[in-house]
């Protein structure tokens, strides 16, 4: 198994999954086909096997289909039993009620992963 890195572009965000269990999503997710950019991420938080994963969420903006995946991947991580601790830091914008509420729906249906949420400063 090996990292999985992909830079962001104007549609797909930062996907950085580390083998140590730090994986990060950042930017903006409106990709055309969300199967073909979540799946593999799917795959690869099947295959982990760590204690722990922090998995930082900053995503600015994700469509419908993005968010759907991303519970997906999130029931995956939930459910590897090799993976003892699971930690989600949500980072949102100030004033970005609809984000926060979408991980605290996300946070209602999984057992085992923890949420942190981060706030920071809106953009100027």
């Amino acid at each position: 198994m090996e990292k999985l890195f992909i830079e962001p572009t104007d549609c797909l965000p930062l996907q950085d999954f580390n083998i140590d269990g730090k994986l990060k999503l950042e930017g903006k997710s409106i990709p055309e086909d969300a199967a073909k950019l979540f799946n593999p991420l799917i795959d690869f938080v099947d295959q982990l096997d760590v204690k722990q994963v922090i998995f930082d969420i900053n995503l600015i903006y994700f469509n419908t289909a993005s968010s759907k995946k991303i519970m997906e991947l999130l029931r995956h991580l939930d459910a590897n039993n090799k993976i003892k601790k699971v930690l989600v830091n949500w980072h949102f914008e100030e004033g970005d009620e609809d984000s926060v509420e979408t991980a605290e729906i996300y946070e209602e249906s999984l057992l085992r992963i923890e949420f942190r949420y981060l706030e920071y400063a809106e953009a100027a």
